[in-house]
């Protein structure tokens, strides 16, 4: 006689029914199913239609944050309160060229704030942190739990970059995969819960988040980024975490490189008190309030000085090599390169981030797939950014790829994209104005 199956406190179809009828669930309505959802007891078919129902009818305050929490306490939590110094961690929602990340963490940590930066891989037009990093020889993503400690320890660089172990919030790494096939991805209480029940579980002191608004970003509409960053804040200080967000422009790309190795060569132009001034001006800015949330306040002058001394380069090299890369070992570089021109004189006015991150992607960069292999030497270098004057037939962009083949639907990604518009339009003079008012759009706290 086999033994009978455990009864479980609730249904499926009734948790499903009341948020159908926008009714609000009880915490131990969310904690049964996300912990049965995880266990397998609630099916696909019927997480999907509770993802619909959540999507269409919402959650507030409080359901989110115990949703949120029912993820953290699916799995791990990480504790990093022996280390004897704070620390502090940053998220971004995603955009185009976005390597911020990169001289970020050992900008921080040659403050003593230790950083753990536990990043993902890119999917679709917007690049991963890791796949960004996996272009450097040697370097590694996974980290075991005692290197990861040894790392951002008294002896180690103080920050490292590395990819997410599977203990932690896997009900959310379950739910994600299913949202991402249901249409049910654009959703702020399930958004906002997916970001900060990993970021949380993760055990930072301080979180930072960079919610970028714009066409190569996830959300394109500010009052609605401003909604979601204002949840995560939420959800965040509700948890303990000490929390707060920038509203970021993602309309163009950031720095002048979208790809993997592209993107690590300018980051380390950056370590060198140089690159882009977008690139710099977000990452003093992202350093700022991460050293200030962790209680280590520390201003934008001091923080361009370690750019430019080399302290926070020094810290990018052990990092490299804690994680078994060679600071010193060439990047790699594309054999094959294609160059767009401008078709006449005026002034940039447009170079839409989305179109250079599919076309980046289609070059080889990106992934459509979690499974897909990418190249480390694809993507998009950019010689000129909107407010830049350019003259007929000056290099606009570079394409760089391994496979060649690529560069027809690199191409067709771009018809469109860029707009060279007469010095005295309007179009151009909103184009300088905007390029002179900088990257930061709004701050929450």
């Amino acid at each position: 006689m086999t033994p009978s199956s455990p009864v479980e406190p609730f249904d499926a179809v009734e948790v499903i029914a009341a948020k159908r009828d926008r009714l609000r669930l009880s915490e131990e309505q969310i904690d049964w199913v996300v912990d049965a959802y995880t266990r397998g007891v609630v099916a696909e078919e019927q997480m999907s239609a509770l993802a619909m129902a959540i999507y269409l009818n919402g959650m507030d305050r409080a359901e989110t944050a115990r949703w949120t929490d029912a993820m953290i306490r699916s799995g791990e939590r990480m504790d990093f309160s022996a280390l004897g110094r704070p620390t502090a961690d940053k998220h971004s929602t995603g955009g185009v060229g976005d390597k911020i990340t990169l001289p970020l963490a050992p900008l921080v940590a040659s403050f003593g704030v230790a950083v753990p930066q536990l990043s993902g891989r890119g999917l679709g037009h917007t690049g991963g942190t890791l796949d960004k990093l996996e272009s450097v020889p040697g370097w590694r993503a996974q980290m075991s739990s005692e290197e990861l400690m040894a790392a951002l320890g008294p002896q180690g660089p103080g920050a490292v970059i590395c990819a997410a172990g599977a203990g932690l919030a896997p009900a959310d790494k379950k739910l994600y995969a299913l949202r991402d096939t249901t249409a049910t991805v654009s959703c702020v209480p399930l958004i906002a819960s997916s970001i900060m029940s990993k970021k949380i579980a993760e055990g930072t002191g301080a979180l930072v988040l960079d919610v970028k608004v714009g066409s190569g970003a996830f959300m394109t509409d500010l009052d609605q980024a401003r909604t979601l960053a204002r949840t995560m804040v939420d959800l965040g200080t509700d948890a303990g975490v000490r929390t707060r967000a920038l509203l970021t422009d993602m309309s163009t790309p950031l720095g002048r490189t979208a790809g993997n190795a592209l993107e690590v060569r300018e980051s380390l132009e950056v370590l060198s008190g140089a690159g882009p001034r977008d690139v710099v001006e977000l990452t003093v800015a992202l350093a700022a309030e991460m050293l200030d949330a962790a209680g280590r306040p520390v201003d934008a002058p001091e923080l361009q000085a370690a750019l430019a001394d080399g302290r926070a380069m020094d810290v990018w090299r052990a990092m490299l090599r804690a994680q078994g890369g060679d600071p010193d070992a060439p990047l790699p570089v594309a054999p094959e390169t294609e160059t767009l021109t401008a078709v006449g004189d005026g002034v940039l006015t447009t170079l839409d981030a989305r179109a250079v991150g599919v076309a980046a992607w289609r070059l080889g960069a990106g992934r459509a797939r979690k499974e897909d292999e990418v190249q480390a030497v694809a993507g998009v270098e950019m010689h000129a950014k909107p407010g830049d004057t350019v003259r007929a037939g000056q290099p606009l962009l570079t394409l760089h790829t391994a496979t060649p083949e690529r560069f027809e639907r690199a191409r067709q990604a771009l018809e469109g994209a860029i707009t060279v518009s007469d010095p005295g339009s309007p179009q151009a003079r909103a184009a300088v104005t905007r390029r002179e008012a900088g990257v930061v759009l709004d701050r929450l706290v």
